[in-house]
């Protein structure tokens, strides 16, 4: 069901990268490189489109981030022989919420999302270049994600493909297997996970998303696939909740 050729589909997000890269005339891409799966992902895609002279991938850790993931941002570094940068967020983040002792963890992991946006765009600038988006399909659909924050890019390379999918890609692409087989987390805390955060996993979420909005099935028919309408509801109402981040600006235009 969620399967794909993962060749085919490498050599066909590589000529759309290449196509959409010329249209921007830029000479660089800059890539938020987390230590995650989906960022991975991308710097890979980015090497095999433009090598590895016209990329710079950033880490931009904060005081909290694990250990672990800055060890394997460094790996994927190394491997594909792209330039570095590193930036520490720390100072930014604590002087703007240290008057908020009542700051919420979703409000500061916004916060903490647009601060590295604002510097991925001013290393863009700096370097007469473009911004790779690192979201997936099914954290574009349940709005798992931060508007203006890591939502934003110039050309997301990964934006129709569900988390699912985007391990298949990975294996094809050779990304380490530490990284593939990772648990997903925005690294806001220590044991702070994607699917705890969301109330289900990714493979329930992907399932009953791919077929709703791709096979057209209905809502008793996703039963089939041994989740219960309570497990498909969770889901779609989510979706639908969100919707309005892939909407917005909402754009006045009344005759």
């Amino acid at each position: 069901m969620l399967s794909i050729l993962p060749k085919k589909e490498i050599a066909k997000i590589v000529e759309w990268m290449q196509k959409t890269f010329t249209k921007t005339k830029q000479s660089k891409v800059i890539v938020g490189l987390s230590g995650g799966l989906d960022s991975a992902v991308v710097a890979y895609l980015a090497e095999r489109a433009f090598g590895p002279k016209n990329i710079i991938c950033v880490k931009l850790p904060y005081k909290t981030s694990s250990g672990s993931s800055i060890i394997d941002a460094d790996k994927v570094v190394k491997l594909l022989g792209v330039e570095p940068r590193e930036i520490d967020i720390t100072y930014m983040a604590d002087s703007f919420v240290d008057k908020d002792d009542d700051i919420d963890p979703t409000r500061f992991g916004n916060i903490l999302a647009r601060i590295r946006m604002i510097i991925l765009f001013d290393i863009a600038a700096e370097n007469n270049g473009i911004v790779l988006g690192t979201s997936n399909k099914s954290e574009l659909l349940l709005g798992y994600g931060t508007l203006h924050g890591d939502l934003a890019s110039i050309m997301n390379p990964i934006a129709r493909y569900y988390k699912s999918q985007i391990r298949l890609l990975a294996e094809h692409l050779d990304v380490p297997s530490v990284i593939i087989e990772k648990t997903p987390s925005a690294d806001l805390f220590a044991g702070q996970t994607d699917e705890q955060d969301l109330g289900f996993t990714y493979k329930q979420a992907d399932e009953i998303m791919y077929s709703i909005f791709d096979e057209k099935n209905s809502k008793i028919k996703t039963t089939n696939l041994g989740y219960d309408m309570d497990d498909i509801n969770e889901v779609l109402d989510r979706v639908e909740a969100n919707k309005f981040k892939g909407e917005v600006p909402y754009k006045y235009n009344s005759k």
